[in-house]
């Protein structure tokens, strides 16, 4: 969420560079201008007929010990006159004070100076490319069949217990899910991450403080009777740890680690770029998360892309990574990298990671601040977060370019975590 002091100080700024990500901003702002300028008004009759209020106050006391009851009780008639106008001007203050935050929230977070302008995926920037792609034969199976020929993963099964999207991982499939976990949880361990293991259903403050709320709440699942929602994302409860709470400089970056169980409703369309593992309703991912003192957020964010290179470098997968254009970038992100690997049977590249940086945005929204060291006043922080990793186009990477006559090949890394070196 924007600032409001930003948004009166540098309207035409915010106008300029929201065309980034295609959003035409103008309206918007001039009704937020408008609003805060009755809010402001308001505000100010109300403090001068405070001030007013308590300066006849005083006097009352001065006139009640000189005598003067008459001078006093015209003077109490005042303040009881005061207390109504000001008790008025409150309940006119609320519902503009919740048009304004309704038409704050509307607006997208601006984008990095770095961000191209752009409308998709085409326009997107590559700024690495990395790995050895596999020499694998033509007749190579695509991970839906290689899962279904060695019995790891079975999506029948998930369809009886609960429907489409929600897989069943068995033996093998299920230790290598495991293993990729802990081998995710065990770097950023290495990193300096702090492990966390949230809960996987928050409330609507957690999901408004994020961004999930109000505006996507068809994509979570909800539990209605009890208004929680199932994460989409570690992120979300990870990064509410810090809502409401104020920071001492000292303490960044603070550095989470968190694995989740994920769950996105999104229903995707029919095809090959959505079967097997490629687009899931539950998945498991591992998560970091930073909160950053903003003269180093972009330190930090830089820190984090090359921990995912690190990792997916480790498991031998061939990768790149793209800096988001703005029109591909989300709602809440200041600047954006995703990793994707390449999967040698699709033979296509699949995104794995966003690492975003989301500057004072969610911290807005949050009220996650910090003081300098000896300094009172307050700051917004900034936070970030990123996916290391999510798992299931991993393994659908991992399943088809290691695939041999034999069986699969489990990258060396993982070797210690499954026991095994081969789904045979």
């Amino acid at each position: 969420m924007l600032t409001i002091n930003l948004i009166r100080e540098k309207k035409e700024f915010i106008i300029d560079r929201l065309k980034i990500k295609n959003f035409d901003a103008e309206e918007i702002l001039n009704r937020i201008l408008m609003l805060d300028t009755s809010r402001r008004e308001i505000q100010s009759k109300t403090e001068m007929m405070q001030s007013e209020m308590n300066r006849i106050s005083q006097e009352i006391g001065i006139l009640m010990k000189n005598g003067k009851r008459d001078e006093a009780e015209s003077a109490k008639k005042k303040t009881s006159a005061l207390k109504e106008e000001i008790k008025a001007l409150s309940e006119k203050l609320i519902p503009i004070d919740n048009d304004l935050k309704d038409e704050i929230i509307r607006l997208p977070n601006i984008p990095h100076e770095s961000v191209a302008p752009g409308h998709g995926a085409d326009d997107n920037i590559k700024v690495k490319e990395g790995g050895i792609f596999p020499d694998i034969s033509e007749k190579a199976m695509p991970h839906w069949d290689l899962i279904k020929k060695y019995d790891i993963i079975d999506f029948d099964l998930g369809i009886k217990l609960t429907g489409a999207g929600f897989p069943v991982y068995k033996g093998k499939g299920a230790k290598l899910q495991r293993a990729l976990i802990s081998f995710f949880l065990d770097e950023g361990e290495k990193a300096g991450y702090e492990e966390i293991l949230p809960p996987i259903m928050v409330n609507e403050d957690s999901g408004f403080g994020t961004g999930q709320l109000p505006d996507k709440e068809g994509q979570m699942y909800h539990a209605t009777l009890d208004n929680f929602y199932l994460i989409p994302t570690a992120e979300v409860p990870v990064t509410n740890i810090y809502r409401d709470v104020i920071l001492s400089a000292d303490m960044f970056p603070v550095k989470n680690i968190a694995y989740s169980p994920c769950f996105r409703r999104e229903a995707g369309s029919w095809g090959a770029h959505v079967r097997g593992l490629n687009r899931l309703h539950q998945f498991d991912k591992v998560e970091i998360v930073r909160i950053a003192h903003p003269d180093h957020s972009y330190e930090s964010l830089e820190e984090m892309v090359n921990h995912v290179e690190s990792l997916v470098a480790k498991l031998d997968l061939p990768y790149r990574i793209i800096r988001l254009c703005g029109g591909d970038m989300s709602f809440t992100s200041a600047l954006t990298y995703d990793f994707e690997v390449w999967s040698a049977a699709q033979k296509r590249w699949l995104e794995v990671s966003s690492v975003s940086n989301f500057e004072s945005f969610q911290a807005n929204r949050l009220k996650c601040r910090y003081k300098e060291i000896g300094d009172k006043q307050t700051r917004l922080a900034h936070t970030l977060n990123g996916s290391a990793l999510a798992l299931p186009r991993i393994v659908a990477a991992i399943l088809e370019n290691n695939q041999t006559e034999s069986g699969i090949k489990i990258p060396k890394v993982l070797i210690p975590y499954t026991g095994f070196d081969m789904i045979s």
